[in-house]
């Protein structure tokens, strides 16, 4: 297929007098999780996973990836047509400089690119003797013939019970931060602020609850939502009220064209396409980041308390899963797609849960040393007796979003496999029983997580862990936890903490819990108060894969201390059957 529609591309390119063109995952917001309508460089290529670029010229082409993805782009992508670049080594500006030729015109989407991305890339091309151009009508659209619609579904309300501040409080807040940049407005052009400061949420992608809407918001507290109004039902224009004016998407840049003031706008997000709007009607553009993402991150006490309730009610599924895994993987007719299909029923069981937070990763033998893994029906592989099976999922509640990954032996594991697992357990207990002072930000954590993989020579390519909405995005900014993040964590941040081991071709293992970032408190002696770690997920880890004599007695106590936990919390919200299984699972090491 892929053949077919990079003919067709090429053909469409030639017609407009276009070399080649750059084509992004990403769409005009930006997002990891796209519309079916903006999955273009799945059409062209056949790449699935979250984040990727491709360039395709009319005699060559390079997909460039992440360390996440360099397994799966070589399966789903036609080599022939798309050299495979990590993104790293070889990033697309390294490319164009090298591969570009003299007078070649290299066409992009301003919508699907920010200004930084522009800027860059204008810079690569020149350097090869090139032109990079915008072209405001993409041409994967122009041959894209059975390309889905955009979403018209409606929003909903999203109450302050679950919200715990109200849309007024959040216009005030922003409206605060936009006169000390001495900024007479924001441009919001990613959904999640967008729902998060109005207090909404939508099913326009799947795994986010986000409306695809842009918005203004003006330092006098007042705002305009670019959304059809039939998408707002009564509630939530009543929400609204009369600080909010509901205007149709067709006028967003007729809006922005009456900008003419200091407005501001965060580079990182915006399309290139709003900024060159903004700069042709001569408003004063001032760069600076978005404001919502950092009050987003900042859990209130009713956010946190939700969380802590939806990691209950799936930890109660989690459990069941694990016991129904344990007694039927061995028995020998279970798949990748059957155990993610049961996890999803467990969830389902709740009933509380809206989504899944994200795709489920469901891995088996070989799989698992995929860190990305996305199932299908070709690629389903059966859960076998002696092979680690892995599986990463989350769900989407009203009160909180969750995100766990447990690694579990079928069968008996060999003494690499305990090995491995026991020094990524290592990592996910340090980074765990972490106390740290103000101002610290995740570089200075993240070689917890890796110490002990290092000593061996061992390591994995992602970070260690990232943000996580309530109710939103199950991959929030601005914090994270790698190798080069400095955004200082702040009480109320929700942040996962995953570290992994894979073996290509073999096994792969990863331990994910979500970790609540708290006040900083005294410690007996000390001289400053340091913050600490809540752990919200609940769920045993597996003691198979454990080398007990590779934990250190501090280790120790923290795995039993949390399993003992893990049985307090969920035992009475179980049947007893289940609970009996608990026991068992949570029993001191």
């Amino acid at each position: 297929m892929s053949h077919d529609h990079t003919a067709l591309f090429r053909a469409e390119l030639s017609r407009r007098g276009l070399d080649g063109f750059l084509v992004p995952r990403q769409d005009e917001f930006q997002g990891e999780y796209v519309a079916p309508y903006a999955e273009r460089l799945k059409w062209l290529t056949g790449f699935q996973g979250s984040w990727g670029m491709a360039i395709c010229m009319m005699d060559r082409g390079a997909i460039f990836v992440d360390g996440r993805y360099t397994i799966q782009v070589r399966e789903q992508v036609d080599t022939d047509l798309y050299s495979p670049r990590h993104l790293a080594d070889e990033p697309p500006s390294k490319w164009m400089e090298t591969e570009l030729r003299p007078g070649e015109v290299l066409g992009y989407d301003p919508w699907l690119l920010t200004p930084d991305h522009v800027k860059r890339f204008e810079k690569a091309c020149e350097a090869a003797g090139a032109k990079f151009v915008a072209i405001t009508d993409n041409p994967i659209d122009a041959v894209w013939a059975d390309q889905p619609a955009r979403p018209l579904a409606p929003v909903q309300s999203h109450p302050t019970q679950f919200a715990g501040q109200s849309l007024t409080d959040k216009l005030k807040n922003v409206s605060a931060e936009l006169v000390k940049s001495k900024a007479d407005a924001i441009v919001l052009t990613t959904p999640d602020s967008v729902a998060w400061i109005f207090n909404i949420r939508g099913a326009d992608v799947s795994y986010t609850p986000i409306a695809l809407a842009f918005a203004i918001v003006h330092a006098n507290g007042k705002a305009e939502l670019f959304i059809d109004e039939a998408r707002t039902p009564e509630d939530v224009r009543a929400q609204l009220g009369a600080s909010v004016a509901i205007k149709s998407p067709a006028q967003f840049l007729v809006a922005l064209g009456g900008l003419k003031s200091r407005v501001l706008i965060d580079p990182d997000w915006v399309p290139e396409a709003v900024r060159a709007a903004l700069a042709a009607t001569g408003a004063e553009i001032v760069n600076g980041k978005d404001p919502c993402v950092l009050m987003k991150a900042r859990k209130n006490p009713i956010e946190q308390e939700g969380t802590r309730l939806a990691h209950r009610r799936d930890g109660v599924a989690m459990v069941r899963f694990l016991r129904w895994l344990e007694s039927a993987a061995p028995k020998g007719r279970e798949t990748e797609l059957s155990a993610a299909a049961r996890l999803e029923f467990f969830r389902q069981a709740t009933g509380e849960l809206k989504d899944l937070s994200f795709n489920t990763i469901s891995a088996a033998g070989p799989h698992a040393a995929i860190p990305h893994y996305s199932v299908d029906e070709a690629s389903n592989l059966p859960v076998k007796k002696n092979e680690i099976f892995l599986i990463d999922s989350g769900g989407q509640y009203l009160d909180g979003t969750t995100d766990i990954t447990r690694t579990v032996m079928i069968g008996k594991p060999t003494d690499e496999m305990k090995d491995r697992f026991t020094r990524v357990l290592k990592g996910m207990i340090g980074i765990s029983r972490l106390r740290f002072p103000k101002g610290t930000c995740g570089s200075q954590m993240d070689v917890l997580a890796r110490q002990s993989l290092w000593s061996m020579g061992l390591d994995f390519d992602h970070g260690t862990g990232h943000g996580v909405g309530s109710y939103l995005s199950v991959h929030e900014g601005p914090a994270r936890i790698n190798k080069s993040d400095r955004t200082p964590f702040e009480p109320g941040m929700i942040l996962s903490n995953e570290p992994g081991f894979y073996k290509a071709g073999s096994f792969g293992i990863r331990i994910e819990n979500l970790l609540l970032v708290r006040e900083a408190e005294a410690i007996p002696g000390g001289e400053r108060p340091m913050h600490w770690f809540e752990t919200l997920t609940l769920a045993p880890i597996d003691r198979r894969l454990i080398a007990a004599k590779l934990l250190t007695v501090e280790e120790r106590d923290w795995l039993n201390a949390y399993h003992a936990r893990v049985e307090r919390e969920l035992s009475p919200l179980l049947a007893a059957d289940d609970a009996a299984w608990l026991k068992k699972a949570c029993a001191k090491i």
